[in-house]
């Protein structure tokens, strides 16, 4: 059966070509690499089937070139992967798009919002026949099987005679060596590794992409969703099965990996095989990955280094031990300072802070601690955003309890805390302290940190422009301005945080509102394009 998956991104976030192709002849962009349906063309793909898939990241296909392709080669299914709230509601229409043009194709939706809100979105959006809750492997192999009645078919939210079903949950599979590895060479993109910073901060130009080997987190900190989708339960593959697979992309000619793990820092006996295993293989890919400040493997950040693990991520995201509490992060400040020295010493050659601001109860003092915290810290790159909301998280359900938000009403939108919480600061204050902060904080790590600032300015100016390494500096220091910067605009390619509020907006906005949007965008879109290409071919005359 034929078989087509979509990657849907919100527009606001795609990733832009760069300046040439690949020696492949791929488009180069920056972002992270769909894994989620390169996993699933993989295994419908070993299963018999055949597979087409799309990334929106991609600027050659946009939404009529997937609807045109649809129409030519008339695919059984078309599944539509999203991550988040704010992608949401260019699913809906991507969705709606596709069903005005065909009316036999079979749509469905996966991803983790979609599993965590499956009925509401199914009555929202009633042209999607599927909505797939959880692991998809083996749930799209069943559902291929029973695409006419998936009564039978777990995990799956559909309607039957008007009325909307919700079949019972599959039990987690905790086999996950069962899986071959992503298809990544069907997907004609290159990726290249970037850092999610206020311009797009490329930290190499090899060929670049995203693995999992685990799934899953047992904590349960009140902004966090993915406890819930994982049921709480963390599932890892086989040292052995990760090896592999990065022997198999050295082959294909990776030179960087990222592990998109909730937690790849919890067994320390798993880390130190894939390490070895790694040393012992010859593999040289340098890779990176998150973890808590808590782990019990923190001795194993040497043989991490010296397996050429290059960046470590850690979720900090506060220097006041009150609003660690309220988080409920389960970890002391001393263990932040212990985790990111250790890393430090170990060889590490980034080590990223995650950080949020604006969250409940937080005071101007909590906000000039966090800052004046994240100084001191031996970190090489950091990264600040406003606490937000959505459904599936504890602080939703506070919220639902406090009459901050209807679940039935707001199910489906994004809050940035701020704008609904009386406990938080106000927007302009968390502003104001957030862009005062960084000015601090860069001119410390200037005068603490000489050696390792330049080390990484190094690492940036080998693949950047010096005015987009020079504006990374400066930025915190300069006063309001009208419009977007070339450097601001570029960094939509790494989810700059505006965008990232402005993709929120759109999640509560009628339907009918975010389609006029996306017409007038498209248009813009269009004629800018159009414009530039005027512009080449009379610099060509000339």
């Amino acid at each position: 059966m034929m078989v087509f998956l979509i990657h849907v991104r919100d527009p606001q976030f795609y990733a832009l070509p760069a300046k040439t192709r690949a020696k492949n002849g791929n488009i180069r962009v920056m972002g992270f690499p769909p894994i989620g349906i390169m996993s699933l063309s993989s295994v419908l793909k070993r299963a018999g089937h055949e597979c087409v898939m799309f990334d929106q990241a991609n600027p050659e296909t946009p939404n009529e070139v997937i609807i045109e392709e649809i129409r030519k080669k008339q695919p059984v299914l078309v599944g539509l992967s999203f991550l988040s709230t704010t992608s949401y509601p260019y699913a809906k229409i991507l969705a709606r798009e596709i069903r005005a043009t065909n009316g036999k194709v079979k749509l469905a939706f996966g991803g983790v919002f979609a599993s965590l809100n499956a009925t509401l979105v199914k009555q929202q959006c009633p042209e999607v026949d599927f909505v797939c809750r959880g692991d998809g492997e083996q749930l799209m192999l069943e559902l291929l099987e029973h695409l006419d009645d998936p009564s039978c078919v777990e995990s799956v939210t559909w309607a039957k005679d008007g009325q909307v079903v919700s079949n019972p949950n599959r039990k987690t599979e905790r086999n996950l060596d069962q899986w071959p590895f992503p298809d990544r060479e069907s997907l004609k993109l290159d990726f290249i590794e970037s850092m999610p910073l206020d311009v797009p901060c490329v930290l190499s130009l090899e060929r670049f992409t995203t693995m999992q080997t685990s799934r899953g987190c047992p904590w349960s900190c009140v902004f966090c969703d993915i406890p819930v989708f994982n049921e709480g339960k963390w599932r890892s593959r086989t040292p052995q099965h990760v090896v592999e697979e990065f022997k198999h992309l050295q082959e294909l000619g990776y030179g960087a990996v990222y592990f998109v793990d909730d937690h790849f820092l919890l067994q320390p006996k798993r880390i130190e095989t894939i390490c070895k295993g790694l040393n012992d293989e010859g593999v040289t890919i340098q890779w990176g990955c998150e973890g808590r400040v808590d782990s019990v493997a923190q001795h194993l950040f040497p043989a991490m280094a010296k397996a050429h693990c290059r960046t470590l991520m850690f979720g900090i995201e506060s220097g006041s031990q009150k609003m660690l509490d309220r988080l409920n992060k389960e970890q002391t400040l001393a263990e932040v300072e212990t985790a990111v020295t250790n890393a430090k010493k170990a060889g590490i050659e980034i080590v990223h802070g995650f950080f949020v601001v604006g969250s409940p109860d937080e005071t101007v003092e909590d906000m000039k601690a966090t800052f004046d915290f994240a100084a001191r810290l031996p970190l090489d790159t950091f990264g600040f955003n406003r606490l937000c909301v959505y459904r599936g998280t504890p602080m939703w359900h506070e919220y639902v309890k406090r009459d901050l938000v209807n679940d039935g009403a707001d199910w489906y939108k994004y809050f940035k805390c701020s704008a609904i919480d009386p406990t938080c600061l106000p927007g302009e204050v968390i502003h104001e302290q957030r862009s005062a902060g960084l000015r601090r904080l860069f001119v410390y790590k200037l005068l603490h940190y000489p050696v390792q600032t330049f080390r990484l300015l190094r690492r940036f100016l080998r693949y950047m422009p010096v005015r987009d390494v020079v504006y990374l500096i400066i930025k915190p220091f300069l006063g309001k301005k009208k419009g977007a910067t070339k450097a601001e605009v570029l960094s939509r390619a790494v989810e700059h945080g505006a965008m990232k509020e402005a993709a929120a907006q759109m999640t509560q906005v009628s339907d009918e509102t975010l389609e006029h949007i996306l017409r007038e965008s498209k248009a813009e879109r269009l004629r800018i394009q159009q414009e530039a290409e005027g512009s080449r071919e009379l610099a060509s005359v000339r």
